[in-house]
């Protein structure tokens, strides 16, 4: 079992790129690999027919201070949370999406995404991402995983992500744990500085979608998928601990914000 480090590393002098559906979702589930990222990739645009906020999306990521943005500009499908979170089902798009014109937009944007991803991924040696049960159960989250996995034996990158999980994605978090397996584990320290910098970007122009509660945790873990075809050896995410978004709030002050996957 490789042992924890304190910061995340870019592997192998090839750039590293952070990717998220959204923006403020990289202040949020992965503030440490900010920093050490070359590219910062936001894969979605406009909002799902919500064209005001799209207009103040569009000015909050002209404001942030990060180098190497690349904006994909897919529309939103409007799929959020349109899934059966109970009995979820993974799809080749991401999750299986139950309102039927949502699920063909979301179902289309599969393809765009991914087309998009290639060329900006190209040559990086790590790319950090969604997990694959959308941190907090957001079907766009999950999406953008499955897109990052299918381009990864093409790009030979590892692929971070990291420990979030929440109520709503608990179930789909136990399902996929018990097929995954991490190649490599680190502890690290969210970037809290940055994090709250981002935050307050996105909240001044009013799209910061999170709770204004939330607290970073002390630390967070990240774990890699090692591309097929390496010597890494997978180990299993039974007995992992997850940390609970809903638990992640000032107030009120949850001592033990932490979920463990069983077998």
């Amino acid at each position: 079992m490789t042992a924890c480090s304190e910061q995340p590393a870019a592997g192998c002098q090839r750039p590293a790129a952070v990717v998220v559906a959204h923006p403020d979702d990289e202040a949020l589930w992965l503030s440490s690999a900010i920093l050490p990222a070359e590219r910062m990739v936001y894969c979605f645009g406009d909002l799902y027919e919500r064209p005001r906020d799209s207009r103040a999306r569009r000015r909050a990521l002209e404001a942030l201070p990060l180098a190497g943005i690349v904006k994909l500009s897919v529309p939103e499908s409007g799929a959020g949370f349109c899934a059966d979170w109970a009995n979820p089902q993974p799809t080749p798009f991401g999750i299986e999406i139950t309102e039927p014109a949502a699920r063909a937009r979301y179902e289309s944007n599969y393809a765009r995404v991914l087309t998009g991803l290639h060329d900006c991924l190209a040559g990086c040696g790590a790319v950090y991402t969604h997990n694959p049960w959308g941190e907090y159960g957001h079907s766009e989250h999950i999406q953008v995983h499955r897109a990052v996995a299918a381009l990864q034996a093409e790009l030979g990158y590892t692929l971070w992500f990291s420990n979030y999980v929440g109520p709503r994605s608990w179930p789909l978090a136990r399902q996929l744990g018990g097929e995954l397996r991490w190649t490599e584990r680190r502890s690290v320290l969210p970037d809290q500085a940055m994090a709250r910098r981002l935050r307050g970007i996105y909240r001044r122009h009013g799209v910061w979608t999170w709770s204004a509660l939330h607290h970073w945790p002390a630390r967070e873990t990240l774990y890699a998928l090692a591309p097929a075809g390496t010597a890494a050896v997978g180990h299993r995410f039974t007995g992992e601990e997850l940390l609970d978004v809903a638990r992640l709030r000032w107030w009120p002050p949850w001592p033990f914000p932490r979920r463990r996957l069983r077998a």
